[in-house]
Formats: C-alpha cells, sequence, structure tokens
C-alpha cells in the first residue's frame, strides 16, 4: 500500500507535463531520455544574449548557434532539429553564452536554483564544483557590448511536424543543408554539424599575406625610383651628344650664316637711285668747276 501511494503521487506530480507543448522523459541508467515537442517551438531571443528561448514551455529549452538545448536535472541535451534526436553534451562542453543565460529564463528551475539571483546566470562553479570552475575559470565575466553574430532560426523546420517530421539521420542532415545555410562558430556545434573548423586559419592566414604584401612593397618602389644601370648609362652616353648639338649648329644654319641671302648681296653691289643721283651730279660738278 505505502508504494502504491508513492507511485501514485508521482503520476500526480508529472501530470500537468503531458499539456506541456515541450516534454522531457527522464532518463533512468540504461535508459534514453526521450524529448517530445510536437510542433516547431515559438522562440524569443533573451534579451542581451545571442540565445533564444521558449516562453510557453514548462522545460528549459532554448537555440544557440544552430542547436537547440535542453537542461534537465543536470545534464546539457543538444539537437540540431526541435524535436532530436538529443545528445548529451559534457559541462565542460557546453557554450559559455547557454550557460550564462539568467535563472529566470529557466522555465523549469531545479530545487538548487532556489535562492539564486533571476537576473544572474546560474552558480554552475558551485553547483558542479572547483574542478569545473577552474577548467572555466571567467566564464561569467566577457564584455556585453561584443557578442558573437546571432544564429538566425531555422524557421524550415515548421513544415515538418507529426509524420512528416524527419527520422533518419541522413534525411535530416540533407535538409538541414538545403535550407540552413549558417556556419556555427562553436566547436561543439561544428562536431554537432559535421563541419570542420576552418574559420580559425582563415583569420590566421591573414595577417601572413597582408606580412608579405608589406614585404615585396618596398622593392618595387626602389625599382622605380632608381632606375636600372642601363638606363643610367644611356643616359649618361645622351648627354655629350645633346650638348654637341647645342654648341654645333646644324650646317644649313651655318651656311645661311656665312652666305647672305642673293638679295642682301645685291642691294650691297648696286646702290640705291638716289643714291647714284647724288654721285651723277657730284661728277657734274666737279667737270663745270674744271
Amino acid at each position: 500500500m505505502r508504494y502504491l501511494l508513492i507511485a501514485f503521487s508521482i503520476l500526480l506530480f508529472w501530470a500537468p507535463s503531458a499539456r506541456a507543448q515541450v516534454s522531457v522523459g527522464i532518463g533512468l541508467p540504461g535508459v534514453n531520455i526521450g524529448i517530445n515537442v510536437p510542433a516547431y517551438p515559438r522562440l524569443v531571443r533573451v534579451p542581451g544574449y545571442p540565445v533564444y528561448y521558449d516562453p510557453r514551455a514548462n522545460w528549459n529549452y532554448f537555440f544557440y548557434d544552430g542547436l537547440y538545448w535542453v537542461y534537465q536535472g543536470d545534464n546539457w541535451y543538444a539537437s540540431d532539429w526541435y524535436n532530436g534526436p538529443w545528445q548529451m553534451v559534457a559541462p565542460f562542453d557546453v557554450p559559455l553564452f547557454v550557460l550564462r543565460v539568467p535563472v529566470r529564463y529557466y522555465r523549469h528551475r531545479p530545487a538548487y536554483f532556489r535562492g539564486w539571483r533571476v537576473d544572474a546566470p546560474p552558480r554552475w562553479g558551485e553547483h558542479w564544483g572547483h574542478d569545473w570552475e577552474a577548467r572555466r575559470s571567467g566564464w561569467d565575466q566577457w564584455d556585453r557590448r561584443s557578442l558573437p553574430p546571432v544564429a538566425p532560426l531555422p524557421v524550415y523546420q515548421r513544415q515538418y511536424s507529426g509524420d512528416r517530421y524527419p527520422r533518419a539521420v541522413e534525411q535530416r542532415q540533407s535538409v538541414r543543408s538545403e535550407n540552413y545555410r549558417y556556419q556555427p562558430h562553436e566547436a561543439v556545434t561544428q562536431q554537432h554539424f559535421g563541419a570542420p573548423p576552418v574559420r580559425a586559419p582563415e583569420h590566421q592566414a591573414a595577417p601572413q599575406t597582408k606580412a608579405r604584401e608589406h614585404q615585396a612593397a618596398p622593392p618595387v618602389r626602389a625599382r622605380e625610383s632608381k632606375p636600372a644601370p642601363q638606363e643610367r648609362a644611356r643616359e649618361k652616353k645622351a648627354v655629350p651628344q645633346e650638348r654637341a648639338r647645342e654648341s654645333q649648329p646644324a650646317p644649313q644654319e651655318r651656311a645661311r650664316e656665312s652666305k647672305p641671302a642673293p638679295q642682301e648681296r645685291a642691294r650691297e653691289k648696286k646702290p640705291a637711285p638716289e643714291e647714284k643721283g647724288k654721285e651723277k651730279k657730284h661728277e657734274e660738278h666737279g667737270q663745270d668747276r674744271q
């Protein structure tokens, strides 16, 4: 009779969850956790965070960097589809911005959340111990003015519900690759998507490229400022020739200077008519005097 009362009380405790949009099954040793989200959730942005949550759910349901996140009990679960299948993520691998979501956005808070500030993140270091806190030191400190890009919601999944929800892994991946082009930046999301982390090498290659450009620039400028030896030799040889040309006038010019024009010579040989008249009068006066 005692065990029947305990079982009946447990059923009464979990009865409200049957009416909730998101229902999480409690996992026992050797039993998988089942999450049932019958339709695409209504996700709202957490103010000041690159994270979404479902305000109508009775469970801790979030979306960040292309993955859906559920916190139940003491475990985090992630999936790229709103209704799973779900994979457990170790506390050391959960993205920091998921851990930083304030307590007030946890719709189904565990008992150990009591007494914690609702406008601050949960005290994960206090709950998970010093080992976790040492490995993730500074997790609750960040520049609130600098946030990672907000991943777009995969709204294409709205048309997949009930019997249309893809069950096979290949089908889910194919639909996602055709409709969702977002490139995640978290390592756990990249691993879940099956994409290698390619962003870091690209950012590291840029400075090397710039350095090569800066190193290649001086020789180019040197070539422009310093003419080639052949060019300098040509310039040096050309200078005496130019000077010789300037000092020695052209043969035609010398001929013109040495030989006056025929008209000038004719003018010099033939005096003007007035001069001839004066000369004749002078001769006549000389004859009269004689």
